[in-house]
């Protein structure tokens, strides 16, 4: 007998585990992309201090949304990081909006963890941004522009969709 599938009450969304910085990582996000900002921010009671161990009044979960996607973020303590296992790829139309993403994102953030096209922002979160059309030139069906242009990528911080265009025509 299969096992019967469930259908969630809403949309599974990312659940972010920061220490003492969830309110201040939701509304810069929030910043970012259109459709996006904060839904409700629950704050931590003198209640339970002893095990939660956060002063009252501190936002214990934020619940936001980035371009419609929900999110949630807890302040939960520094039990846990961050690590670039999971990150958020966000697929820019143009090159000035992956620009204009990427020098938002990669402010304060760490530059030893970008890399085509990767990079961590100010609160250790990983993200892709990346050109619309990297599928079809890393896809190319020729093997030999693929190579190059995936070749190309891997020297990349920032991804720039012209020069990888160049280098599959070589």
């Amino acid at each position: 007998m299969a096992t019967p599938q469930i259908r969630p009450a809403g949309p599974i969304a990312p659940f972010l585990w920061f220490d003492g910085r969830a309110e201040e990582a939701a509304a810069f996000y929030a910043t970012l992309f259109e459709d996006s900002g904060i839904d409700e921010v629950a704050r931590y009671p003198e209640a339970g201090q002893e095990v939660h161990g956060q002063a009252a009044g501190t936002a214990m979960t934020v619940r936001f949304h980035l371009a419609g996607q929900p999110f949630v973020a807890l302040n939960g303590g520094p039990q846990f990081a961050f690590t670039e296992a999971v990150s958020f790829m966000v697929t820019c139309e143009t090159q000035d909006d992956l620009d204009a993403l990427w020098d938002r994102l990669t402010e304060g953030g760490d530059p030893a963890a970008q890399q085509c096209g990767w990079c961590k922002d100010r609160f250790g979160v990983s993200w892709q941004v990346v050109p619309a059309g990297l599928g079809r030139i890393l896809g190319d069906p020729d093997p030999g522009r693929a190579a190059r242009a995936t070749t190309a990528m891997l020297a990349m911080k920032k991804l720039d969709v012209a020069e990888l265009e160049r280098a599959a025509a070589r």
